[in-house]
């Protein structure tokens, strides 16, 4: 126990000191990370030989990724990418395995070792490329796309890419090797080849039929009991049950639960899963980058400092010299050629578990292993610099034109609407009504099923989660409208909302005065107290019930709406939430001011009011009369 909070100190301590300073320089966190990984491994010495068992369990981060970026893309889009993902991601793995192989072969190494030193490499880093791309902003771009398709297509390609190898195993190394399997290798170990693709086959649809079937049923149930920490739990369940099946036939854990996450993109529970699965991923990634940058061996490293580095570098400019011929081929252009071709030339961290697989199945050597597991980190920890370049060399000469492609994404959400009772939905119907898209988001779950029965897009969560209103798209939404019946719920949305995007066209709705001064003061621009347009129209009802004419009652009654919101901004600077209004003497005084005034005035403007209406029903001859 002592050692593993010391680990966990450690650990933790490098990365509340590099990431925060990595992320103030403009470098990322990855970079953070890598760096904080380097601190306290070769430059310190304050971690060991735990650091390889800790990276196979951040790799675990990659898993939840591919999930959470699986809620992200419906089924329809995903069949929108299948060009891309056939083409462009199966001819960059081909291709640079090629061209990796080549180049492998022209330094002395034999043809089986060249084509497994190239499938090792055509890999990039999901971690990596996804995180920072989502850091920056830069997934919707079409070079963001185009990069998902590659890496989505690599995830897919180390499936054969496990039974290739140990085809080509080398003789001399095959004694004193023992086969070990990838995962769950030795549950399929003795059936035939048909019956290993019928178990494969099996365990995809039970995830594409538990996750439409099953899955939300369970969702629904668990929502209903209201505990968060139990909605957090059945959600790692999911993530790690639907892992571990697809390792035990062999199939890679990422790939399945990517399956998991679009079967889940249309449940109304999709943003709720994404903000209880993204802390998990979050820091399981940043271990695993830690790790990453805590194994490079600084000692092999300095021995052959020069020729490490020109492969390296060699390998990089293979791989983006592939992913530009590839970009022109499937036309993506500008700047999203050149984030495609530098996101993407890196070795990513399948590499790892590659390069130990092949050493297990006596095809690499162990000692050339280390060498290229050195490489795979290098062009890992060299990544962060090729984003900088692009962000800060690439980006700025067309950002014209860049600028004016991200106008032409979609914008899905251009209004989010928190909580969907009564005066939540009756706004939601005016903005569909006029052909605006909204995303709604409420935490009682039958309020959403009965929403979707009516086809209204809608989801499951609590809005005053940050994470939550983050995941429903809160920097790219326009308007955000409070319609929570919680007063503290209400002000903690808003309090977020401004802080977070000062633009952003915040209406809110209160109980009465009181929480429209909080709520001005939180951030707020229209506040709209629920029962009080109800209330003016009763008041007009009234006046003319007394015999006010119509006009007469609907002019006094707007006139008194207008006053009564310019007293309510005159007063709210006055309200102290820590003394009772009738406590504040400067309150009182001032509502004195204004009420005397909003009397005085409307009593003015009902006598000239009536005045003019009597005109207007005399005859023109009285009239003029009246007039002299």
């Amino acid at each position: 126990m002592d050692d593993f909070l010391l680990q966990a100190v450690v650990y933790l301590g490098a990365a509340v000191v590099a990431v925060p300073v990595a992320a103030r320089l403009g470098l990322g966190s990855v970079l953070g990370y890598l760096i904080a990984g380097v601190m306290i491994g070769p430059l310190l010495g304050l971690v060991g030989s735990e650091t390889e068992d800790l990276q196979h369990f951040a790799e675990f981060g990659v898993v939840m990724m591919l999930f959470l970026v699986g809620l992200e893309l419906e089924p329809k889009a995903l069949w929108e990418m299948r060009s891309r993902l056939l083409g462009l991601g199966g001819l960059q793995v081909g291709l640079t395995t090629a061209a990796v192989m080549g180049a492998a072969m022209t330094l002395g190494q034999p043809w089986s070792v060249g084509l497994a030193i190239g499938m090792v490499f055509a890999m990039s880093s999901t971690a990596i490329v996804l995180q920072t791309l989502g850091e920056k902003g830069l997934i919707k771009s079409d070079g963001g796309q185009a990069s998902f398709s590659v890496l989505l297509t690599q995830d897919i390609a180390v499936i054969p890419m496990f039974a290739i190898l140990p085809l080509l195993a080398l003789p001399e190394l095959a004694a004193g090797h023992h086969e070990e399997g990838h995962g769950g290798a030795d549950m399929l170990a003795g059936l035939a080849g048909w019956q290993v693709a019928l178990v494969n086959i099996a365990a995809v649809a039970w995830v594409i039929v538990g996750g439409h079937y099953i899955s939300r049923p369970v969702f629904r149930f668990v929502a209903s009991i209201r505990l968060r920490e139990a909605f957090t739990a059945t959600a790692l369940f999911l993530v790690i049950l639907t892992a571990e099946v697809m390792t035990l036939v062999g199939l890679s854990p990422a790939l399945g639960t990517f399956l998991a996450g679009v079967v889940l993109a249309n449940s109304e529970f999709r943003h709720e899963l994404e903000s209880d699965i993204e802390p998990f991923k979050g820091l399981l990634l940043g271990l695993f980058f830690i790790t990453v940058g805590a194994g490079i061996d600084f000692g092999l490293l300095f021995g052959s400092l020069l020729p490490i580095l020109a492969m390296t570098v060699g390998l990089m400019v293979i791989k983006a010299g592939v992913l530009l011929i590839l970009a022109r081929i499937f036309k993506v252009t500008g700047t999203d050629k050149w984030l495609l071709a530098l996101g993407l030339a890196q070795a990513g961290e399948f590499g790892f578990v590659l390069l130990s697989f092949t050493v297990q199945n006596a095809v690499i050597p162990e000692p050339l292993s280390d060498t290229l597991l050195l490489i795979v980190a290098l062009s890992m920890l060299l990544t962060p610099l090729l984003f900088i370049l692009y962000e800060r060399a690439i980006l700025p000469r067309s950002a014209d034109a860049q600028a004016e492609r991200d106008e032409d994404v979609p914008d899905t959400a251009p209004a989010i609407i928190a909580g969907v009772g009564r005066f939540g939905q009756v706004v939601n119907r005016i903005l569909l009504a006029a052909g605006y898209r909204t995303v709604v988001l409420d935490h009682q779950a039958d309020y959403i099923d009965r929403l979707r029965i009516f086809g209204i897009r809608s989801f499951y969560g609590d809005a005053s989660r940050p994470d939550l209103l983050l995941a429903a798209g809160l920097h790219e939404a326009r308007v955000l409208v409070v319609a929570v019946d919680d007063p503290d719920r209400a002000l903690e949305i808003v309090d977020f909302a401004r802080r977070e995007v000062p633009n952003l066209h915040i209406i809110a709705r209160a109980h009465d005065r009181l929480e429209v001064y909080k709520l001005y003061a939180a951030g707020a621009n229209d506040i709209v107290r629920e029962t009080f347009d109800s209330s003016v129209r009763a008041g007009r009802y009234a006046l003319e019930s007394f015999g006010m004419h119509p006009f007469e009652a609907e002019r006094t009654t707007t006139f008194f709406v207008e006053q009564d919101l310019r007293n309510l901004r005159e007063l709210a600077p006055l309200y102290d939430p820590d003394i009772p209004p009738s406590q504040n003497p400067a309150y009182v005084e001032k509502a004195k001011e204004v009420g005397a005034r909003l009397e005085r005035e409307l009593r003015a403007k009902g006598e000239d009011g009536s005045a003019q209406l009597q005109r207007g029903w005399m005859t023109p001859g009285h009239r003029d009369d009246e007039d002299d």
